[in-house]
């Protein structure tokens, strides 16, 4: 399998996982009953879950940056 096959994969696994957890954060407070207080534990968890996609969508963005140089190299040698 190619690296950069991975890494997009992996970039659009991490666009879901961001998604999702956006999706949460914004409708936090919608989905909370009436005169309820609020649950920082969820609230965490979705934060989490932003960061995780966060810090996942960077590392997929510099394997695929890898996988060009490596590219590129293989093309210098082979010229």
């Amino acid at each position: 399998m190619d690296l950069s096959s991975i890494a997009l994969q992996g970039l659009q696994q991490a666009d879901t996982q961001l998604a999702s957890a956006a999706s949460n954060i914004a409708s936090f407070q919608a989905n909370a009953p009436a005169g309820a207080g609020v649950d920082t534990v969820d609230l965490s968890t979705a934060m989490v879950a932003l960061l995780s996609a966060k810090n996942s969508y960077s590392a997929n963005v510099a394997t695929v940056k890898v996988a060009e140089e490596i590219r590129k190299t293989t093309i210098d040698l082979m010229a």
